[in-house]
């Protein structure tokens, strides 16, 4: 018997666990895929957000404005990526200067710091490449961009190092409450817990459908992207939106911590929650939209597009996070919903539902100093082989990823903790490589090792010869 279970490794359940790993309290945390950050928090915009477009009083709000400020000051205990670039929200149209205003007006209702809105003069000095018909501009100075997959990860890592455990490929299919605890079936197991923790992303109205008669519905809405190359590093140096409109903040173009330029998204609600897949007609949109802000963006450099998708609740008034107890599921905490600004809002999602939670058992927290997953690079023989040219990452580096707390199992998770294969050539140098070290660390033969989940095998048939 667990004292809680975690559903879901993505962001959201990840920050839950580590704050809860502060207390003295027995943690599982089931991932029905074969890593932490496989949803939604690999695949979006890495914006940590001012606050200013939430409506006033709303959770997503709050959490927003308390979340940013946690990521800043865990970025500097984690060490993950992140850079405060501040944001700037263009008006081409002197008719929507109002809007503008009101924006402003808005965000400093939410708490946010230091808003003002800029001329046109003052927008071209600090984004020479914005397009010259703006009129003015929202400038949010603590706006910022984070690496969602080293946020995510350095949160597991330092949970499981607290003693939280993980268990990945472990999909929730069924859930009874006995007595006062509930039950969990994965495939032919059951997990047994005194309180549950709802973090399943876009299933997380799956999850909470099977035991509140409250029934929630979550749509998943997908965004497109394209990324350029990091050798446009500096094209801009803020995040750069327009105005927001009716299905969200819309099209940006923003640097990365990694030093490419990001552009995108689109907005295309779905029922297939599987669906990640990109489109021209979404790409040309993208473009399109992006190009109306800035001008001159190197288009010809991008080096890959892809798709994530948000958990948008259909159900919930102004498609606010749904965070607390179901009326009849006592023990049971939803964190549903969490779409834009699901990733600056984590840390503050983590912190609220840890107290929810310490509250109802009664948590006492730990005492003294508790570990943190710093990740100080120990030396390793292979530092100097260098597998992947375009990120300059080394066999040592693949190693030190796999041998991580919550360390990697496939290419993606390789890839996500190093970078490896995010470079101009998308891995078709040094994954070949990368296979061959995951199959000799994890004791697997080659054909065993996968992209992602189960099934994503990189080979087929008895190739161990050929490699």
């Amino acid at each position: 018997m667990r004292d809680i279970i975690i559903i879901g490794a993505g962001v959201t359940g990840c920050a839950i666990s580590y704050y809860l790993s502060e207390y003295e309290t027995d943690i599982l945390v089931l991932e029905a895929h074969s890593d932490v950050c496989e949803g939604t928090s690999k695949a979006n915009s890495g914006i940590i957000h001012a606050g200013f477009d939430a409506k006033p009083g709303s959770m997503k709000a709050k959490l927003n404005v308390r979340g940013s400020e946690l990521t800043r000051q865990l970025s500097k205990e984690l060490k993950f990526g992140y850079i405060p670039c501040g944001s700037l929200v263009l008006c081409f149209d002197r008719n929507k200067l109002e809007e503008l205003e009101e924006l402003r007006e808005r965000g400093e209702k939410n708490g946010v710091k230091e808003l003002r809105i800029l001329s046109h003069d003052e927008i071209l000095d600090m984004e020479p490449q914005v397009n010259e018909n703006v009129v003015a501009a929202l400038y949010a100075p603590t706006g910022a961009v984070a690496d969602p997959f080293d946020m995510t990860t350095r949160f597991a890592d330092s949970a499981s190092l607290r003693g939280v455990e993980f268990r990945l490929n472990k999909k929730v299919t069924n859930i009874e409450r006995i007595d006062d605890h509930y039950s969990l079936y994965v495939k032919d197991e059951v997990f047994e817990a005194k309180m549950i923790i709802n973090a399943a992303g876009l299933y997380a109205d799956t999850i909470h459908n099977l035991v509140s008669k409250k029934k929630i519905k979550i749509t998943a809405r997908r965004g497109e992207y394209m990324l350029l190359d990091n050798s446009h590093e500096g094209f801009v140096t803020h995040t750069i939106f327009q105005l927001p409109g009716d299905y969200g903040k819309g099209v940006l173009v923003t640097p990365t911590t990694h030093g490419n330029i990001l552009v995108g998204p689109n907005a295309c609600a779905l029922e297939n929650k599987e669906d990640t897949d990109t489109t021209s007609e979404g790409l040309s949109y993208v473009r399109e939209s992006a190009s109306k802000a800035v001008k001159d963006i190197p288009f010809y450099d991008v080096i890959t597009g892809f798709a994530g998708l948000r958990a948008t609740l259909t159900s919930e008034e102004d498609h606010d996070f749904l965070i607390g107890e179901p009326f009849d599921a006592p023990g049971f905490i939803d964190a549903a919903g969490i779409e834009s600004p699901g990733l600056s809002s984590a840390p503050a999602i983590g912190e609220m539902v840890t107290k929810i939670a310490a509250d109802r058992l009664h948590l006492k927290k730990k005492e003294g100093i508790l570990p943190i997953y710093r990740d100080d690079k120990n030396p390793h023989p292979e530092d100097n082989n260098i597998l992947c040219r375009c990120r300059n990452v080394s066999e040592g580096d693949v190693i030190r990823a796999i041998k991580r707390p919550v360390g990697a199992t496939t290419t993606d998770g390789v890839k996500r903790r190093t970078f490896a294969g995010m470079g101009r050539c998308q891995s078709g140098f040094c994954n070949p490589k990368v296979v061959e070290i995951l199959a000799r660390e994890l004791g697997i033969r080659k054909e065993c090792v996968t992209k992602n989940d189960e099934g994503s095998c990189h080979l087929e048939g008895d190739l161990n010869d050929r490699i």
